[in-house]
């Protein structure tokens, strides 16, 4: 991997012109990025993990530095921090305009279209079945098609979205660099600063503080104690450089753990693209001429099951039609059966007959004895009358 040669140029004016071009070039370059590289990690604030030539650098603009001039040790490091504060807002500007909620929601929405298909009987008999099949296979193919057109929008939605995605990885990685630099710059201010306070304690404020005690002038020893005032001062200007230095530490991984993020979701998009929508449309092929196949089964089932119960109906049917009608042709013009009942029928009528004409014999006799007798009677009473 080969190192970045080039040295920020530091600067004790942050309003300058080159403050104002870098904050440019910065935008710009978030814009354009295209290409993906690997980058170092972060330095530690050490001098000797500088370049030779960085090393020199910060020992030459650490001898610049005058702690004395107040607006100097103001605006010491402003530059650097002024870009990394516009570099924090451009990646956050960044993050909020990815939708990665969006994406989620269309991958939900493919599996809505994939489990959308019904495979569903409500009408049994054979009847319904030539109607059932014909109108079910139309239903499933119209799901299929209407299912294929949303997926199919889908799919040019999330191709969008990976292009989107793609060029964020390759902004990442732009970003990342930019971080690295900002970083790189922030560490040469701080180490020019340590250099400076170093040689102030070490060299210029104890100078100072002996002329005091020499002179015993009240002057010198204010002198002395603003030199130690300023010294501090700028002592704490370099803690805040350190702070804001370690808001681009944290930055490195962050950007990494975004774009990492982005790379998953393109993956998990392209996979979606490339495997799970040609295999479901395969499968949905399949499953419409499987179920085309299940419906000519059942129909060729069902017509089978009727004609063996016609045939079982009509075998039924021929048998007693044929034992009735065998029964019948044997069967003489008049049933025995009906004789022997005629023929009792008549006798008991002439045995009753007989006994009508024996009893009506008897009552003619008797009735014959009983006019004779009253004949006579009759008579007797007329022959005593006369007398």
């Amino acid at each position: 991997m080969a190192e970045n040669t080039s040295i920020p140029t530091l600067t004790l004016d942050p309003n300058g012109t080159q403050a104002a071009a870098q904050a440019a070039a910065l935008e710009e370059e978030l814009k354009q990025a295209e290409e993906v590289k690997e980058q170092p990690a972060a330095e530690k604030i050490e001098l000797e993990k500088l370049s030779p030539e960085e090393q020199a650098a910060v020992k030459e603009f650490s001898s610049q530095i005058d702690v004395m001039n107040t607006e100097q040790v103001m605006n010491y490091g402003a530059a650097a921090q002024k870009n990394i504060s516009e570099f924090s807002d451009a990646a956050l500007s960044t993050v909020k305009t990815k939708d990665l909620g969006e994406v989620g929601s269309m991958l939900s929405d493919l599996v809505v279209e994939l489990k959308g298909m019904k495979f569903e009987e409500k009408e049994k008999g054979l009847k319904a079945l030539f109607k059932r099949g014909q109108s079910n296979m139309e239903s499933l193919k119209a799901q299929y098609n209407v299912a294929e057109a949303n997926v199919d929008k889908i799919v040019e939605a999330l191709e969008n979205h990976e292009i989107v995605l793609m060029k964020d990885i390759s902004l990442m990685d732009k970003m990342y660099d930019k971080n690295q630099e900002y970083m790189k710059e922030l560490t040469m201010y701080i180490l020019a600063g340590k250099l400076k306070i170093e040689e102030l304690r070490n060299v210029e404020l104890p100078a100072l503080q002996k002329k005091a005690q020499e002179s015993n002038l009240p002057e010198d020893a204010q002198a002395a104690n603003d030199f130690a005032n300023m010294i501090g001062r700028f002592e704490k200007k370099i803690h805040d450089l350190e702070l804001t230095r370690m808001i681009s530490v944290q930055m490195g991984p962050q950007i990494r753990l975004i774009q990492n993020n982005d790379s998953l979701m393109t993956e998990k998009i392209r996979t979606s693209i490339n495997n799970t929508i040609p295999l479901w449309k395969n499968q949905m092929v399949l499953a419409l001429t499987m179920y085309h196949s299940d419906e000519a089964m059942k129909a060729q089932h069902e017509v089978s099951e009727v004609t063996n119960d016609l045939l079982l109906k009509n075998a039924e049917t021929l048998h007693q039609g044929s034992v009735n009608v065998a029964k019948e042709a044997e069967r003489g013009v008049v049933d025995i059966e009906t004789l022997q009942k005629t023929n009792l029928e008549l006798i008991s009528t002439l045995e009753e007959v007989r006994q009508i004409q024996d009893d009506g014999r008897t009552r003619r006799a008797a009735a014959e004895q009983e006019l004779a007798k009253i004949e006579g009677e009759l008579k007797q009473k007329l022959l005593e009358m006369k007398g």
